[in-house]
């Protein structure tokens, strides 16, 4: 039940009681309280004035001798400056003063002090010998001081000093004092400073003189009468093993690793138990089997009985464990920690809790903390507990572990099983469909961070879903998983709807791997719009270049023609062309993103004259981020073949020169003509020098050719497929390809004919090994890699950039295979498409039209028709 409420004289907020309450604060206000008008009074200040005449090292002298602590201070903060600059001079005057000040210096001298000898050391400013001699005795003078934050910072710089120190200086220095400060006749912090050094020093030295010297001493601590120093002095066991070599641990860490794991103090327990898991590797099969393996199973009983200060570091700890007991565990004993580890994996989920958490006392929910922490270490090791139940046994073993995780009340579990949600997809391999709920179920969790760490790899996962199944086939792509698109909108939307714009953004950016993934349709009418709408609504910068960037990615994946240009159409005209100087900003940002994405040509075809267009646009910021673009542009001219395109950019750029007035534009422009002036130009035939990027944009034109041959090819494949075909479903497919090709813009040119002699055989077996290709391409995931390509168009020749068997050219296949870049007559055009905003086309050839209206059959007489003119040129 909830607390009655106060009573009503309790929650008087009449007008009287307001009054009374801003007559105390106005009380507060008028306190007069003596206020000094100078920070400084004169002479403070004459006191502080040094004069400018003195060096550094003068001036570091007099203020380390009769300045006030702030200057002290500031003087040895900048000591490393100082050792840089006149080492000699600094050590002989300034160090000696150094040390006065510092045995009656404060905290923050002395941190600081510490700090700068640190940095001395690692900027080796000074030989080692030297640092020696100067600096260790201020090290280790100061070691013991009475604050313990000082006392750590002096040792850390001397666990540092330690790694560079030679060995007769670490003996005399360091080891033999040491003997003495270990004793129990010393104070507490003595002994835990001797710890952490012995701990530092057993790598240095020979194995004779640690037996001799330093085990005596370890064994002394490990005994000692304060548990902060056993259990100090036993995580320094695991450094002292990696030095001394197997036989001594077996013989003397060992033991004392299972004394200490017996011992009255809880934290003692822990240290021992986290070692001996670090230490695994070093013993052999039967000091597991019969030392530590009963050890482990005593800490496991205990955890939940009598010691729950351990559970927590066994939750965390498990999965190393496992694996580093693996061999030697019998069936029973492997079940008994598997049980264990679910059981792990639920604790605190048992208990039922409907109270209000104000009214749960303190120690149960610290308790519940506790609970959190475990099952999250649970999550993290899940991983490994899968190779220790071996993969083929998930569904049975740990599947219903693994959905208890996915679905935990408390975020930090879930979001530590997003994270390790990759590793589990890859351990399962061809197992991975068994996990395709969970990874519904965390897209559409409802905390953003949980969110956040799946969507890190989540392009892997989806590919792992993809591929792992039985069915490979690209059609039937996570058919099987049918929730996952609305997961990821729904996910996305969310993000858009949250402040987080950075999980916003990542996760548009790992989009781009959907083409990979799901078909061209559904990117299309699921994502591509959306990917609009971010770029011209959203208002942090970031996220519109990453939805412009991922739109351009499904743009380049597009398998029908007519999609691809609607969405070059509404690029050009809602962003090249928008009323917003943001949207045509974002513009040229897509245009930068084209340009990385596409081939020259299909820039220099659709985008080119929109970009440089904006070089007449109102508004200086947009004119000016189209001079930082213009070198781009350039670089995807092509010389003979654009060279109309090349006259039209310096033209722009003339203009720019002539009429620019605001003047930070025009200084723009003229380093912007610098740069164009100083470009090479690439050639349309290969040079050496831009050989590779030559041949990577071929590589794309090829890929983007193929597109199109594979949108006709599907088409004619299914008109003369001998499968039966309803009237009604015939006409309408008619009816919707037709369409389709209507529906282009009027300004897109057909490709220029070349010189060919295909025989109509020829031509038959051109295009039955095209639509085996196609048939091929369809079965597999397509990966934009160029290997990949090669094998897809290697049938095609390389008819385009060289002349084939068949006398084909790039361009005279464009027009065998795609009929959609003929033009059209206006009245041809639907609204979307109309001439007075058809699509610019900047075609490297000149085009020859065709009337589709005076041909029966479109397909057939526009190839003939292609093929006489050919022949006619030989």
């Amino acid at each position: 039940m909830h607390p009655p409420p106060p009573p009503a004289a309790a929650m008087d907020f009449s007008q009287n009681s307001l009054f009374g309450y801003m007559e105390d604060l106005q009380e507060l206000t008028i306190i007069e309280r003596p206020v000094r008008r100078s920070l400084k009074t004169p002479e403070e200040i004459e006191r502080l004035t040094v004069d400018e005449g003195l060096s550094d090292i003068e001036r570091a002298v007099y203020l380390l001798s009769a300045g006030q602590d702030i200057q002290g201070t500031s003087v040895i903060a900048n000591l490393p400056f100082l050792m840089r600059q006149n080492p000699a001079e600094t050590l002989r005057r300034v160090l000696p003063k150094v040390r006065e000040v510092l045995h009656v210096a404060g905290v923050e001298m002395q941190l600081t002090a510490a700090v700068s000898f640190l940095t001395i050391l690692q900027e080796e400013s000074v030989s080692i010998h030297a640092y020696a001699h100067s600096f260790l005795q201020v090290i280790l003078l100061h070691l013991e001081h009475r604050d313990t934050g000082v006392s750590n910072a002096w040792l850390e710089t001397l666990l540092s000093v330690i790694e560079v120190l030679p060995k007769e200086t670490l003996r005399h220095e360091i080891l033999n004092p040491l003997v003495s400060k270990a004793q129990l006749s010393q104070t507490v912090q003595s002994r835990l400073v001797s710890c952490k050094i012995l701990g530092k020093l057993t790598n240095k030295f020979d194995a004779h003189i640690i037996k001799r010297e330093i085990l005596p001493l370890v064994k002394s601590l490990c005994q000692d009468v304060d548990y902060e120093v056993r259990s100090c002095m036993c995580r320094q066991l695991e450094n002292i093993a990696q030095g001394i070599g197997t036989e001594l641990t077996k013989s003397v860490v060992l033991p004392e690793l299972i004394e200490l794991s017996r011992d009255e103090g809880s934290s003692v327990r822990l240290a021992a138990f986290e070692t001996l898991v670090n230490l695994l590797d070093i013993f052999d099969t039967d000091d597991r089997s019969q030392t530590i393996l009963p050890l482990v199973k005593s800490f496991c009983e205990k955890s939940f009985k009598a010691d729950e200060s351990i559970v927590i570091s066994l939750s965390f700890h498990f999965g190393k464990l496992c694996h580093g007991l693996y061999g030697i565990f019998t069936p029973d004993q492997h079940l008994r920690f598997l049980e264990f580890y679910k059981k792990l994996c639920t604790l605190g989920l048992q208990q039922e809790n409907g109270h209000n958490e104000n009214q749960i006392p303190p120690q149960v929910l610290e308790q519940e903390k506790k609970y959190i922490s475990v099952r999250k270490n649970c999550a993290y090791n899940f991983p490994a507990m899968i190779v220790f139940v071996d993969p083929k046994n998930f569904h049975m073993e740990l599947y219903s572990t693994f959905f208890c995780l996915c679905h935990d009340p408390e975020v930090p579990v879930r979001y530590t099983i997003a994270i390790c949600f990759y590793e589990v997809s890859k351990l399962l391999n061809s197992g991975v469909y068994l996990i395709h709920k969970e990874l519904i179920t965390l897209l559409q969790d409802e905390s953003l961070e949980v969110l956040d760490a799946l969507i890190d790899h989540l392009p892997e996962i989806l590919e792992l879903m993809s591929t792992g199944g039985e069915s490979s086939v690209q059609e039937n792509k996570l058919s099987s998983l049918p929730d996952l698109i609305p997961a990821l909108t729904a996910a996305e939307q969310r993000a858009a709807a949250s402040l987080k714009w950075r999980t916003h953004e990542k996760l548009l950016q790992k989009f781009a791997c959907l083409p990979h993934v799901i078909s061209s349709d559904q990117i299309y009418y699921r994502f591509l719009q959306r990917m609009f709408t971010i770029m011209m609504t959203n208002n942090v910068l970031p996220v519109q270049k990453a939805a412009s960037r991922t739109l351009c990615i499904f743009l380049r994946y597009n398998r029908k023609q007519e999609q691809r240009h609607e969405v070059i159409q509404k690029l050009i005209e809602q962003l090249g062309q928008g009323k917003s100087y943001w949207n045509r900003l974002r513009f040229l940002d897509t245009c930068e993103f084209i340009i990385e994405i596409f081939s020259k040509s299909f820039f220099c075809k659709y985008f080119f004259l929109p970009a440089i267009e904006l070089t007449h646009d109102p508004v200086a910021n947009v004119r000016m981020k189209l001079c930082y673009l213009l070198p781009k542009v350039k670089s995807t001219l092509k010389i003979p073949a654009d060279k109309h395109l090349l006259q039209q950019l310096e033209m722009c750029v003339r203009k720019l020169l002539c009429q620019e007035k605001d003047k930070d534009v025009l200084a723009i422009v003229k380093k912007t003509v610098l740069e164009l002036d100083r470009m090479e130009m690439s050639m349309d035939a290969f040079q050496k020098k831009f050989y590779e990027k030559d041949l990577l944009d071929q590589e794309k034109e090829r890929e983007e050719l193929l597109f199109m041959e594979m949108e006709q090819l599907e088409k004619e494949k299914q008109q003369n497929d001998g499968r039966p075909m309803s009237d009604k479903i015939f006409e309408k497919k008619r009816r919707d390809s037709k369409t389709a090709t209507q529906s282009l813009p009027k300004s897109i040119p057909i490709s220029v004919p070349g010189p060919s002699s295909v025989s109509p055989s020829t031509s038959k077996e051109i295009k039955k090994s095209k639509l085996i290709r196609s048939q091929s391409f369809n079965n597999q995931a397509f990966h934009a890699k160029y290997g990949n390509l090669e094998k897809c168009a290697s049938k095609s020749s390389t008819a385009g950039y060289t002349p084939s068997v068949s006398g084909l050219t790039k361009t005279s296949m464009l027009s065998l295979t795609d009929d959609s870049f003929r033009t059209r007559n206006a009245s041809s055009v639907p609204t979307s498409f109309s001439s007075s905003t058809s699509l610019p086309s900047t075609s490297r050839g000149t085009a020859n039209s065709a009337d589709p209206k005076s041909s029966g059959n479109k397909d057939t007489q526009a190839r003939k028709a292609t093929l006489k003119s050919r022949k006619s040129n030989p």
